[in-house]
């Protein structure tokens, strides 16, 4: 059995070095195969993956996106994987403890070849958890994490183990099976954001396979954690690839999920809720100081 690590990279070098140690430090480091998907980095990335004999790596142009990215390292491990390896994907800005891999494997197999997802904690933060994992409302286009619905006291002390709606690619573990009979990435569609939530639930669909989130699952990362659009101008905002807005993606999104009713019926609702929430905001009161 082996774990296929995927990885896409775009410079941030000393993110990329952090990442493979830990890697690296796993107890299960002998069933790790590291993937690096480098999409045209230009900060001397290439030249130290260059001479790091246990990964190989895989170069793009600088187009592929996340989700090409994703792809194209899926389309490479597939090709020889067993039917019991395991594909983790990772971003490159984290890291995280010697058992976490050994951790994912085991939520896997104890929830019947289950779909398993991280938690984020943010360094140096009093409180580190900030995400468990997404809750989808498709009716209503909504998106938010689980993490907002508990209790302080839980947020401080979780449970071990989350179902939730779908799965980040910021540290998720798939059984290989899954890849083979149903898919892998759709990249023209969504090739950045909401691709990693898209195959997450298209497998809990498709193939019954439960989403869940192990808390002691932990990958740590800086405070850059999120994606912030607010200082974005409205074109890039709503229609560029680095937006987690751009409504081009999430109509595609909307459009992939849910029941054949909800995909049919998602240009109307995503048209309804967004200009009802555009609304809102701007007739929303505004608190003068005085």
């Amino acid at each position: 059995m082996q774990i296929h690590v995927l990885i896409p990279v775009f410079n941030r070098l000393h993110h990329t070095q952090r990442v493979i140690e830990s890697l690296r430090a796993q107890t299960r480091a002998n069933d790790v195969r590291i993937v690096v998907i480098n999409d045209g980095s230009t900060d001397g990335t290439r030249d130290y993956l260059a001479g790091q004999a246990d990964v190989t790596t895989l170069e793009g142009d600088g187009s592929l996106w996340w989700g090409g990215a994703i792809d194209l390292g899926l389309r490479h491990v597939l090709a020889n994987a067993s039917p019991n390896d395991y594909v983790l994907f990772l971003n490159n800005d984290t890291w995280f403890a010697p058992d976490y891999v050994d951790t994912l494997v085991r939520v896997s197999r104890e929830g019947g070849g289950a779909a398993v997802g991280s938690v984020i904690h943010e360094e140096n933060r009093d409180d580190p958890l900030v995400s468990i994992g997404p809750r989808i409302s498709i009716n209503h286009i909504a998106v938010w994490d689980l993490l907002a619905e508990l209790p302080e006291q839980e947020r401080r002390s979780p449970k071990p183990v989350y179902r939730v709606d779908a799965l980040s690619g910021r540290g998720t573990l798939y059984p290989v099976c899954l890849f083979k009979t149903h898919g892998g990435m759709r990249p023209r569609l969504l090739p950045h954001y909401l691709a990693d939530y898209e195959i997450a639930m298209r497998f809990a669909r498709d193939a019954r396979t439960p989403l869940l989130v192990s808390s002691q699952a932990i990958v740590f990362s800086p405070p850059v954690y999120g994606n912030e659009v607010a200082q974005l101008g409205w074109w890039e905002r709503h229609f560029g690839q680095r937006s987690s807005s751009n409504v081009i993606r999430r109509l595609a999104f909307y459009g992939m999920v849910g029941s054949p009713l909800q995909r049919l019926t998602a240009p109307l609702r995503l048209a309804y809720f967004g200009m009802s929430r555009y609304l809102h905001q701007k007739l929303k009161p505004r608190t003068s100081i005085t």
